[in-house]
């Protein structure tokens, strides 16, 4: 069960953390979704204090070996989640932020936990997650919060048309409408004329966004909302039903050694939800 390569599959971050089994269970059911396999990853650091603290003992751990425990753990919970999914895993040496992006250059999806322990020790998968969501090369999804299977799908529209493509396609393959969501501030200055010209012009944008790709998607029930002086991501963490929030990444600021916006920010520490972050 093991596997070098994460072409065309689902990947899952693992370790030993219940965040991490949230993840996995995510994970499969969207590999189940995509039709394509699951691989789980793990990234191991040595601690070569304790291989030496064990190394003249009988029972002497082998390296990696909790590491193919909670793999195997793993995949009994995903193969539960969703039978018929074919389960791979990998383990590799090394750190788990910079492994995993170079994984996703292959990767359909990423998908990590919110409050694990991954790679280094005492490094929270809060910063893995951060810095993995702002520089992987394909979309990641951080498990957080409560999973609500007939909640809608929420997209943050920044302007990429991949954020609202990637929210129609999770809402077709999970029979759930989609919203999309649109804040922007046109400055605390702007005579009211000019803030109403602008408020038309960006609700008729989306609009238009929108019904563009309901053509492609039919049997999505699709409904848009653009907001004014607004915060995007108090915009979007207000649908408390939502069961996947998306986003891109066009905002501005370092977060965790990438440029990542505050809104991205925000959503992957409060939201209640899993987030989706497609580049």
């Amino acid at each position: 069960m093991t596997r070098t390569a994460a072409h065309a599959a689902v990947v899952a971050g693992v370790d030993e953390s219940e965040a991490a089994l949230a993840a996995v269970r995510w994970a499969a059911e969207e590999a189940a979704n995509r039709r394509c396999r699951l691989l789980l990853f793990h990234a191991g650091m040595f601690d070569t204090a304790d291989l030496g603290r064990h190394e003249h003992t009988k029972y002497a751990p082998l390296p990696l070996e909790g590491a193919h425990r909670w793999l195997k753990r793993a995949a009994w919970v995903a193969e539960a989640t969703a039978p018929g999914v074919p389960v791979e895993y990998l383990v590799r040496l090394g750190i788990a932020g910079e492994l995993l992006v170079e994984l996703s250059g292959e990767a359909e999806l990423l998908v990590l936990g919110s409050h694990s322990i991954g790679g280094l020790r005492g490094v929270a998968i809060g910063s893995i997650a951060l810095r993995v969501a702002a520089s992987a090369h394909c979309p990641v999804v951080v498990v957080r919060g409560r999973v609500k299977p007939d909640g809608p799908v929420v997209a943050g529209f920044d302007g990429d048309d991949r954020v609202l493509e990637f929210a129609f396609e999770a809402a077709q393959s999970r029979r759930v409408p989609v919203v999309a969501v649109h804040a922007w501030h046109e400055g605390l200055m702007a005579e009211p004329e000019v803030a109403e010209a602008a408020e038309r012009s960006e609700r008729q944008a989306l609009r238009h966004r929108v019904e563009t790709l309901s053509g492609r998607y039919p049997e999505v029930t699709a409904r848009s909302r653009a907001v004014r002086d607004h915060s995007a991501a108090q915009a979007l963490m207000s649908f408390d039903d939502a069961q996947l929030v998306v986003i891109g990444t066009r905002g501005r600021g370092p977060v965790a050694g990438g440029l990542f916006g505050s809104t991205g920010n925000r959503l992957l520490t409060q939201s209640s939800c899993p987030v989706a972050v497609v580049h």
